[in-house]
């Protein structure tokens, strides 16, 4: 009967996703409603879409496994996750929208006059970061569809990249908008049923005062991160935030840069109201599954909570409804980083036409499809942890310093990106293949963004001061036009 209700949740959200993506298509007409919706979103349907696309599988599943692994130390995921979004308010929300780009490359090409190398090199590690990130969600459905229908681990990838191909490719940002805003609201309802009924289960129950006292001693036997991978930790969520292409084309489709502030707000309060229920669930699970934790299965503990606790019918529906919800985390966010990436491939290869936005969604989903096939899934907040790391290390500088510092020169920019990109990548490579030891080193490898986002900042700036030459001439006009506030206008 679990198979069987969930299989119909997942059926349900599929085809309500691409019904209202079929929406999106009817008004969808120009490019510009394909690439950002013809920068007309509102800030609450703009900040619900944000909420859709950003709470992916690392936060619906990820963050209760990372109690269940870790202890109190995964609730930094949560903290960071959101904290993040502090810094694109106050940071890069209202200029990146008022430079008038499309995409990230975009930015770069109007920052530095054209600079064709700097483009490229910005398109190429959208397309990994964009890749990196799909991955996670793959491995989340097929970890989701073989608990909940016992069907093979391929099945999800396949499903997500066919739906999130369909609804990308029927009416672009357009139409996803509308699809990660009702998944948003969707994937909050997912979680708040099971965990209202869950709450009122255990209670009354006799026995979870007595749970709950033998929860610290859990905890104390539970390794939680160190000193320096907390900080590690929290620098790469706070700035790799700032650099995640998927967030930041959202804000190219708002009306104006007051109105990307605003939505920012909304964002903020949206995620931490989600992020109650995950670590919520996380909690339970630590009382009512203790045993998890020494498994790898810890990303399944939302998922498997329900039947720990409840029998029969009630056990099959609301399993259902968190099997529902987890497909709708991953099918928003995949959505969301489809579009960023087919929009860098249509500019970069394509001249930026509709037709060559569909062409580059079919080929943004295709690969990482066949590395989730057949690689196995990491701890999924685990791997996003990762990709935040490496957008830190190479999209945040390029942002902050482009936005906020007029000397910096594109020579400085690429400098400091391949620095980043190398000393992260490979750091994070190495520590995937050597056995693991409990040295500062190792800790360091594993968690490279305390060391490798400072390196990053310091290659762009002492590059671009020994190039101080090269500073575009254009630098003033388009300084101006990212700090200068807009009144309301449509640009």
């Amino acid at each position: 009967m679990t198979s069987l209700f969930s299989s119909l949740a997942l059926v349900v959200v599929c085809v309500t996703t691409m019904l209202i993506a079929f929406y999106g298509l009817r008004l969808s007409r120009t490019t510009s409603d394909f690439y950002v919706a013809s920068r007309s979103v509102k800030p609450w349907w703009n900040a619900s879409a944000i909420g859709g696309e950003y709470l992916s599988a690392a936060s619906f599943l990820g963050v209760a496994g990372l109690i269940m692994l870790t202890g109190q130390s995964g609730l930094w995921f949560p903290i960071g996750y959101t904290a993040g979004y502090l810094m694109l308010l106050l940071f890069v929300a209202a200029p990146l929208r008022r430079s008038q780009a499309y995409t990230i490359p975009d930015f770069a090409q109007i920052r530095f006059e054209d600079s064709k190398s700097l483009r490229k090199l910005t398109t190429y590690l959208v397309v990994v970061i964009c890749w990196l990130y799909i991955v996670p969600q793959m491995h989340g459905a097929a970890l989701t569809l073989s608990i909940a229908t016992g069907l093979p681990g391929w099945v999800g990838p396949v499903v997500v990249a066919a739906v999130v191909a369909i609804t990308v490719v029927s009416g672009g940002m357009r139409s996803v908008t509308f699809v990660q805003a009702f998944q948003y609201w969707f994937k909050l309802a997912s979680l708040v049923i099971p965990t209202i009924f869950l709450l009122i289960q255990v209670i009354p129950e006799q026995d979870t005062a007595d749970r709950l006292r033998s929860l610290g001693t859990q905890l104390e036997n539970i390794s939680g991160l160190n000193l320096y991978e907390t900080i590690s930790i929290i620098l790469a969520l706070l700035f790799g935030t700032l650099g995640l292409p998927h967030v930041l084309v959202r804000f190219y489709t708002n009306p104006t840069g007051h109105t990307a502030r605003t939505t920012t707000v909304i964002v903020l309060g949206l995620l931490s109201a989600f992020y109650l229920l995950p670590t919520t669930l996380g909690v339970l699970g630590l009382l009512y599954m203790p045993w998890l934790g020494s498994t790898n299965e810890t990303d399944a503990t939302v998922l498997l909570l329900p039947s720990a606790i409840f029998d029969g019918f009630l056990a099959d529906a609301l399993t259902a409804i968190v099997v529902g919800g987890a497909f709708a985390a991953f099918l928003s966010t995949t959505s969301g980083l489809v579009v960023s990436l087919a929009g860098a491939l249509s500019q970069e290869f394509f001249a930026g036409t509709v037709r060559g936005f569909r062409i580059s969604t079919v080929l943004a989903t295709a690969l990482p499809v066949l590395i989730a096939v057949v690689t196995n899934s990491l701890a999924l907040a685990g791997a996003i942890g990762n990709v935040f790391a490496f957008t830190a290390s190479t999209i945040c500088p390029l942002l902050l310093l482009g936005i906020w510092w007029r000397s910096l020169t594109a020579k400085g920019a690429m400098a400091g990106m391949l620095v980043g990109a190398v000393t992260c990548g490979l750091a994070l490579m190495l520590s995937s293949v050597i056995p693991p030891v409990d040295e500062l080193w190792f800790h360091m490898m594993r968690q490279p963004a305390a060391w490798s986002v400072p390196l990053a900042f310091a290659v762009m700036i002492a590059v671009s001061r020994s190039t101080r030459r090269a500073v575009p001439s254009n630098t003033d006009t388009v300084m101006a036009r990212l700090h200068v506030p807009d009144r309301g206008a449509q640009l």
